[in-house]
């Protein structure tokens, strides 16, 4: 009955063909060397899937397991790390006065902490706006970071907003994760900070016996940050093996689908959803020619299929919160149903294919209840 009911819903799917044949420039590679020099730093695992890979009908499958990085559940501490060690070198360069500074952000979650722990240890503050939707627990997180924390009565883009304006203040500096016109130095720097987790999957695979890489990389996607940070990674190799890129969304936030289908950036209004991180309306101005040029595809999923595939990855060993869980979630709606012969055609997969999940959050990182 339930294969019945589900063909009556057409997947959220969005293909570009040659969108492996598009190049960009590379990240900076001392943005490896500076992770490297953090005392909590160290490659987070890439743990085996088998059974997933026997499901799929592919070669072999591996998750990114992201829910420990440099002492936090989730990958955002590289990006935030990375971008206000080069914003605070930047002042320095500059002339600015010493003493603390506020170091401003929104926050679904994840990054606001990860910038509020890296004020604290860099003698900072932290002011982080939190948008309605978000659990108190990992609001409390981020308190207990010994950040300020303004709770928004409305949508992530209106925290984005609302920082934007408090950032103004003297001594005060906004550190977002997305971009806007005008806006721009520091989120590429959050991207470039990304960049190591990649660098990692790199020597990872190579040490499992797979030197030329992936044939297929899943990335769960909220404003299209991490997304960037990956076909820059994937799509600057001159020549050589170029993987499939594949992003996945909340159906209730498929700002970036919406926008690919378009062919241009669009917002959409956001309904609620468990995958809180990736609850955003508005792309990244800098994703957003990344995104259009370098993903062959991209598909939105249900929250029940964030929560089945974040049960798969517990059962296998993996912590991994509704968004990590999302690069799981959103391959398999790939992968199945009406229509998944072609996605899989489109995607380049047949029965040696090598695929990589990233699963950018641990269970701790969102804190959920299950209606």
């Amino acid at each position: 009955m339930s294969d019945d009911a589900s063909s009556f819903h057409t997947l959220p799917w969005f293909v570009r063909p040659d969108a492996r044949a598009w190049r960009c420039e590379p990240a900076p590679a001392e943005v490896r060397v500076f992770h490297s020099s953090l005392p909590d730093y160290a490659p987070t695992p890439l743990t085996e899937l088998p059974s997933t890979a026997t499901e799929w009908g592919v070669g072999r499958v591996f998750v990114k397991d992201e829910s420990w990085r440099l002492g936090l559940p989730a990958f955002k501490a590289l990006g935030a790390s990375w971008a206000v060690h080069r914003t605070l070198a930047e002042r320095t360069a500059n002339g600015a006065e010493h003493g603390p500074i506020t170091l401003v952000t929104a926050t679904d979650g994840n990054h606001g902490r990860a910038v509020a722990r890296m004020a604290t240890r860099l003698g900072q503050n932290a002011h982080v706006f939190v948008p309605q939707g978000v659990h108190p627990q990992a609001v409390a997180a981020i308190v207990a970071e010994q950040a300020k924390v303004t709770e928004v009565s409305g949508p992530y883009d209106e925290a984005v907003r609302l920082a934007a304006e408090a950032a103004a203040a003297p001594g005060a500096v906004l550190v977002q994760d997305t971009a806007w016109p005008g806006y721009e130095q520091i989120p590429g720097w959050i991207v470039e900070g990304y960049s190591t987790l990649c660098a990692e999957i790199d020597e990872q695979l190579a040490a499992k016996g797979v030197p030329e890489g992936p044939d297929l990389v899943s990335v769960p996607v909220g404003v299209g940050s991490l997304a960037q940070a990956v076909v820059t990674h994937y799509r600057s190799r001159p020549s050589g093996h170029a993987p499939a890129l594949l992003s996945v969304e909340p159906e209730a936030a498929p700002c970036v689908l919406e926008s690919l289908t378009c062919g241009a950036p669009v917002s959409v209004t956001t309904t609620e959803t468990t995958m809180a991180g990736l609850n955003c309306g508005t792309p990244s101005t800098i994703a957003w020619p990344h995104l259009r040029g370098g993903l062959d595809a991209a598909v939105a999923v249900s929250d029940a299929d964030s929560a089945r595939a974040a049960g798969d990855l517990a059962a296998a060993g993996v912590s991994s919160g509704p968004c990590g869980a999302a690069a799981l979630a959103g391959l398999r709606a790939a992968l199945t149903g009406v229509g998944a012969e072609e996605r899989r055609a489109a995607l380049g997969l047949g029965p040696t294919s090598v695929v990589v999940l990233l699963s950018t959050e641990g269970t701790a990182a969102n804190p959920h209840s299950s209606h």
